[in-house]
């Protein structure tokens, strides 16, 4: 089973949008020792599914900017794919206004990378190279902290949207655990009780819920 998490996330140098603008160059590794990242992959641009999560993530930007957290989209699509949806309007299927950058994975090696490409290369038996699958990518979702580290996955099928909220609760919990050393049981939200990593604390949290 292909798992980054606990590893040190692959890094790229990729053209991304970012509202009207092109940024060439664009790494992951230039927000280590600054910022947490959520790095999500979707599978195209102009499709049904994909924009009501950009604009989902767009409606909690602040949020994630509170906590410190970089939001980077990324699709197969070109730069000029991407540039097309931003100039769209809401009402006709784009996604204009949404105000974080957004990569250009053409070649398809970031999503290869990651674990989410829905498909791989093969040879047939004339030793020509073909694609199986549909070279799109899964809905995936990295949380990776301020050292490059993976700490959180999730990859959902093509047709399954994810919940954003459930994602700002990921976050939280993993900067709790960093600044507190408390670790977060099923269902915790920001603000509610943890757990100290001992036996007697886990067997009186279970005794009190």
């Amino acid at each position: 089973m292909f798992t980054l998490v606990g590893k040190k996330a692959p890094d790229f140098s990729a053209t991304a949008v970012k509202g009207c603008q092109f940024i060439e160059n664009f790494t992951l590794s230039q927000f280590e020792g600054k910022k947490y990242v959520v790095l999500f992959f979707y599978p195209m641009d102009f499709t049904f599914v994909c924009p009501t999560e950009l604009h989902a993530f767009q409606a909690k930007l602040a949020e994630f900017e509170k906590r410190g957290v970089q939001l980077i989209g990324c699709s197969v699509d070109s730069q000029f794919s991407h540039f097309a949806w931003l100039s769209q309007d809401r009402k006709e299927g784009g996604i204009k206004g949404v105000e974080y950058p957004i990569i250009a994975d053409f070649s398809k090696v970031i999503s290869q990378n990651f674990g989410v490409l829905a498909g791989e290369e093969d040879y047939d038996e004339e030793g020509n190279l073909i694609f199986e699958g549909n070279p799109v990518a899964y809905r995936g979702l990295f949380l990776i902290d301020k050292k490059g580290i993976v700490r959180h996955m999730l990859v959902n099928d093509l047709p399954l949207g994810r919940n954003v909220d459930e994602v700002l609760r990921m976050v939280d919990a993993l900067q709790h655990y960093e600044e507190y050393g408390e670790v977060c049981p099923a269902n915790w939200n920001d603000g509610q009780e943890a757990i100290k990593e001992s036996h007697d604390s886990v067997a009186n949290y279970l005794a009190h819920h």
